[in-house]
């Protein structure tokens, strides 16, 4: 009886052991979210491989159509146990390496606006980096979680072939044609120049792509593809125009950072694919499209910075968008985010926006992507599609704490107008009233005085200042400021920057990026009519030009002022011509139009 009892013991028990081991690891959601699967969770048996995919391009020009390096981290289970899991997928044409900086790299930007450039001096990319990993971002997060991690360089980078365009039409067939390979729908080569096809038997077909800046950029380059299996995008940071990255409303201006640079730099920067291929790309690219089309001296939106504005090519888009933005980014400015994410929420596209209050990068809360991806890569139905469609930081919180907003902007904010009381060279007033603006004012320009100096200056002729009364209450600003300006130039070109700040200046220790500057615009006076059309001033001529500022959601304390700057040259981003151009302002002709949650009623209770 006894060994019978054993017998059926070992037997229950072999069993049990037997449906344990057929058990097969399996993405795993709670609440929405993916979770950590401790059979993905183990480095050492992640599979890891690169290979070439075919594109539909040509655009190094040697006969060939170009193909793209790509490597892939999967788990093991992939192969072992028939496992198929979507894709995260991120490219950029910075895994190789980049050009260290040289003298003359950057344009000179100390000369009269619209004079010719003397040329600079280009460099050559060392590239870097070994087979068969491109990179290891994007792994660690998302393939524990029931992804594949997948890399691309971009054309002309690494060792994929091609040319870099900075945001030419290859830049977005290139990752549409790793996605079409990860739905068996375009050619994979174990080699760059060989015959043996790989494909992504592991794969769904379902992807997702993240970045952030260039890397932020590609994601919707590929999107406005309109591919099929690209569901969803989290770009971080893009560039999603490049007329809008060097270029202000016809000025040409410098990504903050980086005074000098334009797009050309940056195909230097990123150029480092074949070297027996460069001379020619260089040729063809950088030296007639880049340097016919960019136009230094006029800085006016044409065919060329159409060509590489995504909000042109959005049509075919159908991923879900989770743009991701901070205030504070003065290199690639918040402007580029909000008007992506305005254009996909008017086309009916899944849309949520993140802002935090901070500079250049910073991803959304891992638990908004999480979410985002389970519920379009792996079809999981969170409902996220219903969450609230805004998310921003509030000045003093967490980056993982956001505020939940209904929309962006905030729909109780309303416009406020306020107009200009002279006051100059010391400071004047900003108000609701009209009846006290009246005259003209002017300020000359000298780029040797900051921005900074000059918010700070009690008294100066280098810019005009205006502010409200002291906040008596916190006011939410929250939205697009938009300045209307009458003005007059003493040259035939003239750089216009406004700026609104908070004023007292704070300068100590414990200050804040969001304590002084709101936010800020710039603009060329020559083009008052168009971005696209400009002519030279008439000196003493007044001319009227409305442009909006960079958008912004800020909540400035009582104690404050909200100051209006208006000056000319930026030294921090536009060129730099000798001090002297006197720039006139006529003050009831000219107003600032402010978002203020709650409107004129808001801003009155704060200031009586």
């Amino acid at each position: 009886m006894k060994n019978n009892i054993k017998i059926q013991f070992i037997i229950l028990f072999l069993i049990a052991f037997s449906i344990k081991a057929q058990e097969k690891a399996v993405p795993i959601f709670k609440d929405g979210e993916a979770q950590i699967v401790e059979a993905f969770n183990n480095p050492e048996k992640w599979i890891q491989h690169d290979l070439w995919v075919e594109t539909a391009f040509d655009s190094d020009g040697d006969g060939k159509l170009d193909r793209m390096h790509v490597d892939v981290t999967r788990p093991e289970q992939t192969e072992t146990e028939g496992l198929k899991l979507p894709v995260v997928y991120e490219s950029s044409p910075y895994y190789a390496g980049t050009a260290g900086d040289a003298p003359g790299l950057f344009w000179e930007v100390k000369h009269e606006i619209g004079a010719k450039e003397n040329p600079r001096t280009h460099v050559e990319v060392q590239r870097r980096g070994e087979r068969p990993i491109i990179s290891n971002s994007q792994v660690k997060t998302w393939l524990p979680l029931g992804y594949i991690v997948v890399h691309s360089s971009s054309p002309g980078t690494g060792l994929s072939d091609g040319a870099p365009t900075v945001g030419g039409d290859n830049e977005s067939l290139a990752p549409k044609a790793v996605i079409d390979w990860l739905n068996g729908r375009a050619k994979g080569f174990t080699s760059r120049e060989g015959t043996e096809t790989v494909t992504a038997f592991w794969s769904t077909g379902k992807v997702g792509m993240t970045g952030t800046s260039y890397n932020g950029t590609i994601p919707l380059a590929a999107a406005t593809t309109g591919v099929e299996g690209l569901e969803a995008i989290i770009p971080v940071a893009p560039n999603t125009s490049y007329y809008h990255y060097y270029r202000s409303n016809g000025l040409v201006r410098s990504p903050g950072g980086y005074l000098g640079e334009d797009i050309d730099v940056l195909y230097d920067f990123i150029h480092s694919g074949k070297e027996e291929n460069r001379a020619r790309n260089n040729k063809v690219v950088r030296d007639t499209e880049m340097a016919n089309g960019m136009d230094r001296m006029t800085g006016d939106y044409n065919d060329f910075w159409a060509g590489r504005d995504y909000i042109n090519d959005m049509k075919p888009m159908k991923a879900a968008l989770l743009m991701s933005h901070g205030f504070n980014d003065w290199n690639v400015m918040p402007e580029h985010s909000y008007r992506i994410y305005k254009k996909a929420s008017e086309m009916g596209l899944p849309t949520q926006i993140y802002y935090h209050q901070n500079g250049h990068g910073g991803p959304p809360p891992m638990k908004m992507m999480n979410r985002w991806f389970t519920r379009y890569l792996h079809g999981v139905k969170n409902d996220v599609e219903n969450d609230s469609k805004a998310w921003i930081v509030r000045e003093d919180d967490k980056r993982e704490e956001p505020t939940a907003y209904k929309e962006y902007p905030n729909p109780e904010a309303s416009p406020v107008t306020f107009y200009l009381e002279a006051g100059a060279p010391e400071t004047g007033n900003l108000s609701t009233d009209s009846s006290k603006s009246k005259g003209k004012e002017t300020l000359v320009d000298n780029y040797s005085f900051s921005s900074e100096v000059l918010a700070q200056a009690a008294y100066t002729n280098h810019r005009l200042l205006y502010v409200t009364p002291v906040l008596k209450e916190d006011i939410h600003i929250s939205g697009l400021a938009s300045i209307t300006i009458k003005a007059s130039s003493s040259k035939a070109a003239v750089n216009l920057s406004v700026y609104l700040v908070s004023l007292p200046w704070n300068t100590g220790r414990n200050s804040k990026i969001t304590d002084n500057i709101i936010t800020r615009g710039w603009a060329d006076l020559q083009n008052h009519e168009s971005i696209s059309k400009s002519a030279p001033l008439k000196t003493g001529k007044f001319y009227e030009m409305k442009f909006d500022l960079q958008p912004d959601d800020q909540i400035i304390k009582k104690g404050q002022q909200i100051g209006l700057m208006i000056f000319s040259s930026d030294n921090n981003y536009t060129l730099l011509p000798k001090p002297g151009t006197e720039l006139t302002i006529d003050l009831p002709e000219t107003t600032i139009t402010i978002p203020i949650v709650g409107g004129e009623n808001a801003f009155k209770k704060a200031v009586e």
